[in-house]
């Protein structure tokens, strides 16, 4: 029912900012969480940020706090991931991605999200 496409990445230095954004065509309502993941070559997918729609209750990952930004814009359907201080670590597929309803205590994985993106690649040169 909802449909997520990515958009941001590309190629950029270590130590830039890249900001991602994942504009959604289906409707969301206001208990949905909008997620970011990503995955790297060989490496699991890994949680990166959600945020609840309705209220901009906002998780990260550990790793990530400080460095990265998730936040939305409802009038436009669309959440972002502000990434700053990249690293060679970042470099993944970043993958956008919605859930109807979470378990409160499993907002961060991933098998609680019933929609995905298409994915969009960030790589960071050093």
């Amino acid at each position: 029912q909802v449909q997520l496409v990515e958009s941001g990445g590309g190629l950029v230095q270590a130590g830039g900012s890249l900001r991602l954004s994942c504009a959604a065509s289906g409707r969301i309502s206001s208990a949905y969480f909008m997620g970011w993941f990503r995955q790297a070559p060989e490496k699991e997918r890994e949680f990166v940020a959600t945020i609840r729609w309705g209220d901009g209750y906002t998780n990260y990952a550990d790793s990530l706090k400080g460095r990265f930004t998730i936040s939305r814009d409802n009038a436009k359907n669309t959440v972002y991931l502000q990434m700053n201080s990249l690293n060679a670590e970042d470099t993944a597929v970043y993958y956008c991605a919605a859930a109807r309803t979470v378990w409160g205590s499993m907002i961060r994985t991933w098998d609680e999200y019933d929609y995905w993106g298409q994915g969009t690649q960030v790589t960071v040169s050093s």
